[in-house]
C-alpha cells in the first residue's frame, strides 16, 4: 500500500474513534518519513476521496503538532506581509481580552442600563472583530494559495473552515451589541455568553496555530523576496483593517477606528 493510501486509512481510523491515539502516532511516524513529493501525492489522494476540512482536522492536528516541534523563529521586517498579520493578531488578542472582561461584568448585571460603559465597549469590540475580515481575506486570497502551491493544503483548509465558523458568530455578537435594548435582558445575557464562549477560545487557538505553525512554515517555504513583495502588493489590493499597524508601528490609516 502506498503511503498516501496508508494516510487515508489512518485518517479514517482517527475519525471513526478506533484507537485514535495509536492512529495519530502512526500518522506522525508516517508523515516524518514522507518526502515533499509523497506528501503532495497524499494531499491529492485525500482530495480525491472528497474528505471535508472537518474530517481533515484530526490529521492536520498531527501535522501541525509536528510543525510546532520543528518550528523556527520568524525574522521578518515591518512591512512584510507576515509581520503585518502577526501585528494584527496582537490587536485581535487585545479585543478578545476586553470582550472576556466586558462579558463577565455584564453577566453580573440584573438589568440593562443604557448608560453603562460596558455596553459601549461591547459595541466597540464587536465592531472591531467584524472589521478583522480583511485580515482573513488576505490570508485566504494571498498567503494560503502560495502554501498550497508548495504542497501544504490541509492546514490552510482547516484555517478557512475556522474563518467560516467564526464569521457568523462575530456578526451575531455585533447584532447582539446593537440590539440589547430591544431584548429580554436574561435572554441577551444567555446569547452573549454563548457567543463569547465560542469566539474567545476558538479565535485564540486559531491565532496560536497561525503565529506558531502556519506563518513560520510560510516564511520557511517561500524563500523569494521578490515574491513576498508581490504578495504584499496583492495584500494591499485586498485591503486592511481599521487597526492595522503601518510599517512604522502606527495605525495604518486605511480606515478610521470608530468607537461604537
Amino acid at each position: 500500500m502506498e503511503k498516501a493510501d496508508t494516510l487515508v486509512e489512518l485518517l479514517r481510523r482517527m475519525n471513526s474513534g478506533q484507537d485514535v491515539e495509536g492512529a495519530k502516532q502512526e500518522a506522525r511516524d508516517l508523515l516524518s518519513e514522507m518526502s515533499a513529493e509523497e506528501l503532495s501525492r497524499a494531499e491529492e489522494r485525500l482530495d480525491e476521496e472528497n474528505i471535508s476540512p472537518e474530517d481533515m482536522e484530526s490529521l492536520c492536528e498531527v501535522h501541525m503538532k509536528m510543525s510546532e516541534e520543528q518550528k523556527e523563529d520568524m525574522d521578518v521586517p515591518p512591512g512584510h506581509m507576515v509581520h503585518t498579520l502577526v501585528s494584527e493578531h496582537d490587536h485581535i488578542l487585545g479585543f478578545l481580552d476586553e470582550l472576556e472582561e466586558v462579558n463577565e461584568k455584564i453577566q453580573r448585571m440584573d438589568e440593562y442600563r443604557p448608560g453603562r460603559d460596558e455596553f459601549a465597549r461591547l459595541r466597540n469590540v464587536a465592531a472591531h472583530l467584524v472589521d478583522s475580515e480583511p485580515h482573513h481575506d488576505r490570508e485566504e486570497e494571498v498567503l494560503f494559495p502560495e502554501l498550497e502551491e508548495r504542497g501544504v493544503t490541509g492546514p490552510p483548509n482547516v484555517m478557512r473552515m475556522e474563518h467560516e465558523q467564526l464569521r457568523p458568530q462575530k456578526h451575531r455578537l455585533e447584532d447582539l451589541a446593537e440590539t440589547v435594548g430591544e431584548m429580554d435582558f436574561s435572554e441577551f445575557k444567555r446569547q452573549l455568553e454563548t457567543a463569547v464562549e465560542f469566539i474567545v477560545p476558538t479565535l485564540r487557538d486559531h491565532i496560536y496555530k497561525e503565529n506558531n505553525i502556519l506563518y513560520p512554515t510560510a516564511v520557511r517555504l517561500i524563500d523569494d523576496d521578490e515574491l513576498w513583495e508581490k504578495m504584499r502588493h496583492d495584500a494591499d489590493e485586498v485591503g486592511y483593517c481599521c487597526f492595522t499597524p503601518s510599517a512604522e508601528g502606527e495605525d495604518s490609516g486605511h480606515s478610521e477606528t470608530t468607537d461604537q
